[in-house]
C-alpha cells in the first residue's frame, strides 16, 4: 500500500492510501493511520485541490457532508471489508 507523508505543525505525520476515486472531476483519498491493515485506526477523506502543473498535492479535509456522505458511499461500494460512516 502507497503511504503518503504530511507535513504538520507539530511534524511528518505518516498515513496509509487504502482507496482513491473520483467524483465530479474531483480526485479524493482514503487514508489510515494504522500502519497495519488489520489494526483498526482513524480514517480520514481528503480532497485533492492540486492543478496539473502543480509539484506537490495539496490535499483538503471535506467539510461538506454531503459532499462527504457521497464519497463516503463510493469508498464502502469500492472496498467490501469496510463500512465507513460519517
Amino acid at each position: 500500500m502507497e503511504k503518503i507523508i504530511f507535513e504538520t505543525e507539530d511534524g511528518e505525520e505518516e498515513f496509509t492510501v487504502i482507496a482513491d476515486t473520483k467524483l465530479q472531476g474531483k480526485n479524493y483519498i482514503l487514508l489510515t493511520d494504522s500502519p497495519d491493515s488489520s489494526d483498526e485506526g482513524s480514517f480520514l477523506v481528503l480532497r485533492d485541490n492540486s492543478s496539473a502543473g502543480d509539484e506537490y498535492a495539496s490535499y483538503e479535509e471535506i467539510e461538506d457532508e454531503e459532499e462527504l456522505s457521497a464519497v463516503i458511499k463510493i469508498f464502502n461500494e469500492l472496498l467490501d471489508d469496510i463500512d465507513l460512516e460519517v
